[in-house]
């Protein structure tokens, strides 16, 4: 169905509301508010507007209810907000998403951050839906071409797939996520940077990314400084956009910087909720909540497309045994680490191959290409058991075929995990390769 601006523009004014339920502030709390009236009509998650100081507003969503009273959460500090302010309840949390957003930058809400104007599309969508059917989805497509020849051989990515990137600070996982989205097979890139610090957003967007990524990519951005209710509602507005494309049949590449964030918004959330934390600081719902909005991503039903996802998460100090690490890589179709030490020594994408792994593998590969990564991985593990050895200089030739051949691909195979490919897969395994000479014994394995 074409759409054009006219059905946008009916759209706009079919979203208006000439009656809204009003309650009242009776109450104000330590981050949250008590409100009379709401109660016979107002649903657990419902938006509000809450009017204050003349014509001065701000939103919230309501995280209790009981016969009498609902308690909200403003999407602001509440200081100035005083009992007896109106209270006007918005109704659910809906985005109503549009092909004329590609290229823009957009807040949880779905307004313009760029500073144009921009229209709402003509079918609104919950921002918390329901995953396809499990019975519907179709399985894992064919391999993606991503312009990073690690991950066009030792770590493949396949339509559909949703992989969490877990890395520190710093060692270059924007850089990383931007490549992705310039170099991935796809129709549309939906990035969402929730909790991202204020200065970073522009220059990811200008420069990180640049015009050629911003041509076909929606930035959905929740700065550090906003609220939980934002930062947390801007995974679940990016998921809900992606989903909209998925169901033209188009093929969506998914971004998340961070689910760490995003976990730590809900947990702000849960807490004012009364939720008592029990998982090293984190409420129980936080698995669920990551669960669910993971689940959102993959292969679509029937005639709709897929959302190829990239959850990052930040480990610090590569305690990968930490709760949001945890519960993401347990649901995910892989996991790649980045390691802080690979980056200090000047290779990026800092990868630790070893600590990686795609489940899309082995059907992803021909027998002959698994053939190829699995000698890569011996010889990259026989060299990672002995460069305490080989560094020091203990470690004598001839000791061990294996560790001998790693001794001597090591330097081709390292540069090569830090190599963009602009030649397609099959060029990618031709380089790989390369990398080793034809009289390598790698059959043997250490002793």
């Amino acid at each position: 169905m074409v759409v054009t601006d006219i059905d946008c523009l009916i759209a706009e004014v079919a979203a208006m509301r000439p009656v809204y339920n009003v309650g009242r502030v009776i109450k104000v709390g330590r981050g949250t508010l008590t409100v009379q009236g709401l109660s016979e009509c107002a649903s657990l998650g419902d938006q509000v507007r809450i009017a204050h100081r003349g014509n001065v507003s701000m939103g919230g969503e309501v995280l209790q209810l009981s016969r009498d009273e609902v308690v909200v959460l403003p999407d602001r500090s509440a200081e100035g907000v005083v009992i007896g302010d109106r209270v006007t309840l918005l109704g659910q949390a809906l985005i109503a998403p549009d092909s004329s957003w590609i290229g823009r930058v957009i807040d949880p809400s779905g307004q313009s951050l760029d500073g144009r104007p921009m229209m709402r599309g003509v079918n609104p969508r919950p921002m918390r839906a329901a995953p396809p059917k499990a019975t519907e989805r179709r399985a894992l497509g064919e391999r993606l071409d991503t312009g990073v020849a690690i991950f066009n051989t030792l770590l493949p990515i396949v339509r559909g797939q949703r992989i969490g990137l877990f890395a520190g600070s710093g060692v270059g996982k924007s850089n990383l996520l931007a490549k992705f989205a310039r170099g991935v097979s796809a129709d549309v890139v939906v990035i969402a940077l929730v909790g991202e610090r204020g200065r970073e957003v522009r220059e990811f967007v200008d420069h990180v990314l640049g015009p050629e990524g911003m041509k076909r990519a929606i930035v959905v951005a929740a700065t550090s400084d906003q609220s939980p209710l934002v930062r947390r509602r801007c995974a679940w507005t990016a998921m809900a956009v992606a989903e909209h494309f998925r169901d033209q049949g188009q093929h969506v590449l998914f971004l998340a910087d961070s689910i760490t964030r995003f976990a730590e918004a809900h947990r702000e959330v849960a807490l004012a909720s009364d939720e008592v934390a029990s998982l090293r600081g984190y409420p129980p719902s936080t698995s669920h909540m990551i669960m669910s909005l993971c689940e959102r991503a993959g292969p679509g039903a029937r005639d709709c497309g897929d959302i190829t996802a990239v959850f990052s998460v930040l480990v610090a100090g590569s305690d990968m045994e930490e709760p949001v690490a945890d519960i993401l890589r347990g649901v995910l179709d892989g996991h790649v680490v980045m390691d802080r030490k690979i980056a200090e020594r000047g290779r990026f994408p800092a990868i630790d191959l070893l600590r990686s792994v795609s489940r899309s593998l082995p059907a992803a590969a021909t027998p002959e290409e698994n053939e190829l990564i699995s000698t890569a991985r011996r010889l990259l593990g026989a060299y990672d058991r002995a460069e305490l050895m080989i560094q020091a200089g203990l470690y004598s030739a001839g000791t061990d075929p294996m560790i001998d051949a790693a001794i001597k691909v090591w330097p081709q195979l390292d540069a090569y995990l830090a190599e963009d490919e602009t030649g397609g897969i099959v060029e990618s395994f031709t380089r790989l390769a390369a990398c080793f000479s034809e009289d390598l014994e790698t059959e043997q394995e250490p002793a």
